[in-house]
């Protein structure tokens, strides 16, 4: 039955994330995608091609926030993803919700006001995997002067009409826990408000999102070629076990981040005006370097500024870079010379200098910015630009740069954008709406795991914490299956259960103990080689069992 080893095939890659998943289900999904099916003798049968609404590329955030934009309007919508989801610059930012303090410099109001404006919008839609972050801000005596940088904060505090989070505030080093552990020559600094975010988790978030209101996701899936024939768009998909299928779409959508440009001339074979500048951020992460929870943001004498963020309870992440990238963006890595320059700068300002021994793990990931025609890859613009085709005959939306905070703007406008040519489109609806598991209060993350916890009293705080801001309320479902039987409780280390890995592969896409430790979650800091080889031995049998019984 060839619906059946789909189910088979694509289990942890498609819309079927749930345990248990029926064949009804899928054949009733694959109607409402334009797929006609037949039964015969009790067999389902595809007789065309499945045909969406919309297909996009790219699993990064914007794709990932377009497809649940548009599934939530009621398009029939497939998207497809060549690694995991986040693999490339989607998990390798800085983690912060923001306006981009730095950018009034370049006088880019705009695009900080509509960031200012949506960076609390957002929190509202996620209070489990983002949340309020005050950065302190040395003042630097040789670098910008103490007003120019008050003035700099009370813009970036009134610009984007803040409501929930604080306003600027001036710190005095010397009596101030924040002083503590830096030089005792800087003696003053202004404490101001961001946010954090896990980018990686908001991408899966996303598509969980999009997926339950009828989207298709494919991982491990790479758009080999797509060429318009009578007026719709066909498209040349390679599943993760080497086999091809051909989807018909409506619309394509290039959201390939830094592939974007490939995309757009060597899959759609179109001829686009616009490129990219690639440009590689690096960052590295050490021990713990203070015991406070709020970050610090440095000034250099280059005119960029480094973060130190406290992250992962257990250590202090430092970034980022701004380095020209050649070559493959997928080999993007940070280099002795960004971690010396990451190192050096953080250094000029902590008491204790940070050595190379203290860096425990470093990450790089490509932006794909408009060439704009700056000189310094830090003075090239963050915004983003949409360009709609339809000189083929079919549409082609290619998205070029763009930024974490402005993703869900970003969906909206390229729904906007498309209404020209489908004009069934309904209207927006993505602000306010929580993603899976955002369904409390901005401010009810303590009474959440107070909660939880008092309703598993013996499992331990620390996972029961550790689980509702991975997961939200939906962390409730996996600490019942871990109480439910020993088997379910099995811990592969700090407190990752055999329920939370069944949670992520069937209804998260997680595949590879890689995609578990280092996208879904962070504790690859903390798993040792042979903790991950025992993880990804379990996972592979899980998997391999799950499709013996959907081919049955």
């Amino acid at each position: 039955m060839q619906v059946v080893q789909w189910v088979a095939r694509t289990r942890y890659h498609t819309t079927c994330q749930t345990e248990g998943v029926g064949l009804s289900f899928v054949v009733d999904n694959f109607e409402r995608n334009g797929t006609q099916t037949k039964k015969n003798e009790g067999e389902a049968r595809i007789d065309t091609i499945p045909t969406y609404d919309i297909c996009i590329v790219g699993g990064g955030v914007n794709g990932c926030g377009i497809a649940r934009d548009a599934a939530g309007r009621g398009l029939s919508v497939l998207l497809c993803e060549m690694n995991d989801l986040a693999q490339a610059t989607s998990s390798a930012s800085t983690k912060l919700f923001h306006g981009g303090l730095r950018y009034l410099e370049n006088y880019e109001f705009r695009m900080v006001r509509e960031s200012l404006i949506e960076r609390e919008v957002l929190l509202g839609a996620m209070p489990h995997i983002s949340w309020p972050l005050r950065f302190v801000l040395p003042h630097h005596k040789g670098l910008r002067p103490a007003w120019l940088l008050r003035l700099g904060l009370f813009i970036y505090d009134n610009l984007g009409g803040r409501k929930f989070l604080p306003g600027t505030r001036t710190v005095d080093l010397s009596n101030d826990s924040v002083g503590a552990p830096l030089r005792s020559d800087f003696v003053k600094a202004f404490e101001y408000s961001d946010c954090w975010v896990e980018d990686s988790r908001l991408v899966v978030l996303n598509a969980k999102d999009a997926a339950a209101r009828g989207a298709s996701i494919r991982t491990r899936t790479r758009c080999t070629s797509a060429e318009v024939q009578d007026g719709a768009w066909r498209v040349t998909l390679r599943g993760p076990d080497g086999s091809s299928e051909t989807i018909k779409a409506a619309t394509l959508v290039n959201a390939a981040g830094p592939w974007a440009e490939e995309v757009a001339r060597n899959r759609a074979r179109q001829n686009v005006s616009e490129r990219l500048r690639l440009v590689r951020g690096s960052h590295i992460v050490v021990r713990k370097l203070f015991d406070h929870d709020r970050a610090y943001i440095f000034q250099n004498t280059d005119g960029r500024i480094v973060f130190a963020i406290p992250y992962e309870n257990e250590f202090t992440l430092i970034g980022t870079t701004d380095v020209e990238h050649e070559g493959d963006p997928s080999t993007a890595k940070c280099t002795p010379e960004e971690a010396d320059y990451l190192r050096a700068l953080a250094s000029e300002y902590f008491e204790h200098p940070i050595t190379a021994e203290d860096i425990v793990w470093s990450y790089a990931g490509v932006r794909p910015l408009i060439d704009d025609g700056a000189e310094k890859a830090s003075k090239a613009t963050r915004d983003y630009t949409l360009k709609l085709e339809t000189a083929q005959g079919a549409p082609l939306l290619n998205i070029f740069g763009g930024k974490i905070t402005t993703y869900r703007k970003l969906a909206e406008e390229v729904l906007a954008e498309l209404i020209k040519v489908m004009p069934k489109i309904t209207g927006i609806w993505t602000a306010g709406v929580p993603l899976p598991g955002g369904n409390f209060p901005i401010d009810g993350y303590d009474a959440l795991c107070n909660r939880l916890a008092d309703a598993n009293p013996d499992i331990p705080l620390k996972q029961v914490r550790r689980l509702v801001r991975a997961y939200g309320t939906e962390a409730e479902r996996i600490l019942e299956q871990i109480a439910k039987n020993d088997e379910q409780a099995t811990d592969f280390g700090h407190g990752l259960s055999v329920a939370e890995v069944r949670h992520l592969m069937t209804e998260e896409w997680a595949m590879t103990a890689d995609d578990v430790l280092w996208r879904r979650s962070k504790l690859g800091l903390l798993f040792q080689p042979d903790q991950v080889d025992r993880l990804q031995t379990w996972m592979q049998a899980a998997a391999s069992d799950n499709r013996d019984v959907a081919a049955e």
